[in-house]
């Protein structure tokens, strides 16, 4: 299910001087192809989950046939889990990527979400696998983490960073909680590498997605705003770019599924 990984190289930390400014990121003025004003988008990102939280999994299973599994493991695989390491999971509300950690040996997650409603159906289903004190759950912003500065051993997000309104915020913060030597990881929707495959995932994606987001939770806009976000989202290049400039290093990339979605890594220096 992968391509080959990517290598690129890394980066010293910038100064502030040298740093991107967040706020120059296009992406804080869209909300699918909807021109938003700035600081509008949160809301309505918070208000797309609180509309599907209930049946978030379940439509990821059906719009990936169950192929996003697969690629959670892989992600999974590349954090190595180890006992006495903590994983902060941003925009991982339903949890199933720190279940995962923990299933393969992880003993400490905190799992950060936008959205209240996100954090409590995972929550709820962690107890209901008997996992009572392996995962913390809050509630906060990618961009304003509520955590200290180097205070968790690896960092994932889960198809959450195309819905921030400033990639370069998230990543700074990313960096920030790190401790030195730990990793970052995003997996994400990206670009299509398999030239066949690129006319078939458009029209999967903007005609049977949103029909199928109307059929089983009722909230076709939702699901419009989900394929369109994909669009708007950085390619591969790009994103590792933007990876580098947070202050990365060794920052690398695999492609899943003919670059249908692709997990970044990069190191805290």
């Amino acid at each position: 299910m992968t391509d080959p990984v990517a290598d690129t190289p890394g980066a010293a930390p910038p100064s502030a001087a040298n740093r991107p400014d967040p706020a120059a990121g296009a992406e804080s003025r869209w909300f699918g192809d909807r021109a938003v004003a700035e600081g509008e988008k949160v809301g309505l990102v918070r208000g797309v989950f609180d509309s599907v939280a209930s049946r978030y999994d379940l439509m990821n299973d059906l719009m990936s046939l169950g192929v996003h599994r697969l690629w959670k493991d892989r992600l999974i695989d590349q954090v190595d889990p180890r006992p006495g390491r903590v994983l902060l999971d941003v925009a991982g509300g339903t949890g199933d990527v720190a279940r995962r950690f923990v299933a393969c040996g992880g003993t400490g997650v905190i799992v950060c979400d936008l959205t209240e409603s996100m954090v409590r159906v995972g929550r709820d289903r962690a107890l209901d696998v008997g996992i009572l004190d392996a995962i913390r759950w809050t509630v906060g912003n990618a961009e304003a983490l509520p955590l200290p500065d180097r205070s968790v051993d690896a960092y994932t997000i889960a198809f959450g960073l195309r819905n921030v309104s400033h990639i370069d915020r998230a990543l700074a913060e990313a960096y920030r909680v790190l401790r030195p030597g730990g990793r970052a990881f995003c997996l994400e929707f990206s670009r299509v590498t398999v030239a066949a495959l690129r006319g078939l995932y458009d029209r999967y994606s903007f005609t049977v997605l949103p029909r199928l987001g109307r059929a089983i939770t009722g909230d076709e806009p939702s699901y419009r705003y989900l394929v369109e976000s994909i669009r708007r989202f950085p390619d591969q290049e790009a994103l590792a770019r933007r990876f580098r400039a947070a202050g990365f290093a060794q920052v690398r990339w695999t492609n899943l599924t003919g670059g249908v979605a692709a997990i970044h890594s990069g190191w805290r220096v």
